[in-house]
């Protein structure tokens, strides 16, 4: 998956999002928090909110 996928569809790097992520201590909630809080705060359709979540979750909060 590139940057340019996400920005395409989300309106943000993977890095940003992981940033965001971070600073919802994400790593420390239940992934359909995570999920849902995409979807509510940020308007990230499911498929890419799922998909960003699983991306955090393998980073382990770092920049990729």
């Amino acid at each position: 998956m590139s940057d340019e996928q996400v920005i395409e569809k989300t309106g943000k790097t993977i890095d940003e999002w992981i940033q965001i992520l971070t600073a919802f201590d994400a790593k420390n909630k239940k992934s359909n928090d995570v999920v849902a809080h995409l979807q509510n705060e940020y308007q990230v359709p499911r498929y890419w909110a799922r998909t960003l979540t699983t991306l955090f979750t393998k980073s382990d909060g770092r920049a990729l």
